[in-house]
């Protein structure tokens, strides 16, 4: 009885845990609205600040790039200098390029505060990952943690789009960056009080040539992810350039005395495995909000804020999968979970591929996107439970880096690859979206699969 009250008692958070996390939890979400708030709005920001149309993606490429490009270096970065500073530097960060986005008058301003805005989420990301991580014991508590997190990263891509179109709509698209100040003011305040330094007693040198070589190679595939739809050459250039300095990475890594990310950790069955299933996870659903846009807006005729408020009951599934996750990893184990997750996902997916073209069909819109929404959270709880566990705290921002690379690479690639995939299918936009669907189903059928002993059941 005395051991199961205390196993009980170590299942509990404590009150400075739950601001910890309510904290952390805050500033995730915020980054996630961030990434998509601006989407509904380019065209009135096209109009207000004179963007060509053909230019009006860099708004979304520009913080891709920076985001997924620096997000592993400054993971590592975040290990050895200390974990709280780099988060407080990052808010910081958000706070000044959200101020300068909100008051651009000419592109190039508005460009190079989404170029910082991505730095920003890149410096984040990973410090408050693993500030969360080390917060809570690897365990119930640390599944929960990480549920609940995931839960509200999902929720906040969805809400991004609501919440921009409501703003664009009330008051001006400025409000979409002006938004994040006193957030990141509120957060800079209650930090200090409530996160602990964490840091190495002893600071290896930084990897130069790993970090150049990951950084050039990330930022070339995200670059060529984001070209290769509408630029196939100068696409496929980059990916290929991506493709060997990540190679070239890999051998700099094996020969280095203090390396950015050790080979051995890289290597790990649960670490691979782990981040290829959460890429499949992040790229599939974020590009089927892409796919179902053009469905709703295309098809059925809906505004912008409408298709939002659609996707309303995705991000409600989220969160129901987000809060049910570390319960099915209790009752399945993290293997099984995974699996489990992305076959809910799979099949809410592929009954997506019976829409038509009559208003009626959103009914299986809502109630597919939300059994699915459930589905793919729970892939992205175990999947970030599996990448994360079996590491000591001192390498967790390199597990975090690691897990937010794969997130915003996944989010990066999903979308141009389900484009071409529907633009090539469209004899009618109806017929691409359903291609799309199923090319997405099938994609989420394969997170399933994996090497029996990869992620333990």
């Amino acid at each position: 009885m005395t051991v199961l009250a205390a196993r009980a008692e170590s299942d509990r958070m404590t009150g400075r845990q739950r601001l910890v996390l309510t904290l952390l939890l805050g500033s995730q979400f915020m980054l996630a609205v961030d990434f998509s708030i601006l989407n509904v709005a380019l065209p009135v920001i096209g109009q207000g600040l004179g963007f060509a149309l053909a230019d009006l993606q860099w708004v979304a490429t520009a913080f891709a790039l920076a985001a997924a490009g620096f997000t592993l270096l400054f993971g590592r970065i975040a290990d050895l200098w200390g974990r709280r500073r780099l988060f407080l530097v990052g808010m910081a960060l958000l706070g000044l390029s959200s101020l300068v986005g909100g008051l651009a008058t000419s592109p190039g301003v508005l460009l190079g505060a989404r170029v910082a805005q991505g730095l920003a989420t890149a410096v984040v990301t990973p410090a408050g990952l693993s500030l969360l991580t080390t917060s809570f014991a690897e365990g119930p508590l640390r599944a929960r943690a990480l549920g609940l997190n995931g839960a509200l990263m999902s929720a906040g891509f969805t809400s991004g789009a609501i919440l921009g179109g409501l703003l664009t709509q009330v008051l001006s698209w400025r409000w979409a960056f002006l938004i994040n100040v006193p957030v990141a003011l509120a957060v800079l305040v209650a930090a200090p009080m409530l996160l602990k330094e964490s840091r190495p007693a002893e600071r290896p040198r930084i990897d130069l040539p790993g970090a150049a070589t990951v950084t050039a190679g990330l930022l070339a595939l995200v670059f060529g992810l984001t070209r290769v739809g509408e630029h196939p050459v100068q696409g496929g250039v980059a990916l290929v350039a991506g493709a060997a300095l990540l190679v070239v990475f890999w051998f700099v890594e094996r020969r280095s005395a203090a390396p950015l990310v050790p080979v051995a950790i890289m290597a790990r069955p649960n670490v691979k495995w782990g981040n290829l299933a959460g890429l499949l996870a992040f790229a599939t659903e974020t590009s089927l909000v892409f796919v179902l846009t053009l469905y709703l807006q295309e098809v059925l005729g809906y505004s912008a804020l409408a298709t939002g408020l659609a996707f309303g009951v995705l991000g409600l599934g989220t969160v129901a999968g987000g809060v049910a996750g570390p319960r099915v990893l209790a009752a399945l184990g993290t293997g099984r979970a995974l699996a489990a997750g992305f076959a809910v996902q799979a099949v809410a997916t592929a009954s997506l591929a019976l829409l038509g073209a009559s208003a009626g069909w959103i009914w299986l819109l809502l109630a597919a996107t939300f059994v699915g929404g459930v589905g793919n959270m729970v892939a992205i709880v175990a999947f970030m439970v599996t990448a994360t566990s079996g590491l000591p705290d001192s390498e967790q921002g390199l597990a975090t880096g690691l897990a937010t690379m794969t997130q915003q690479v996944g989010i990066t690639m999903g979308i141009p690859i389900m484009s071409a995939i529907a633009t090539a299918a469209m004899g009618s936009v109806l017929q691409g979206v359903i291609v799309a669907v199923l090319a997405n189903a099938a994609l989420a059928f394969a997170g399933m699969l994996r090497p029996r002993s990869a992620i333990p059941n």
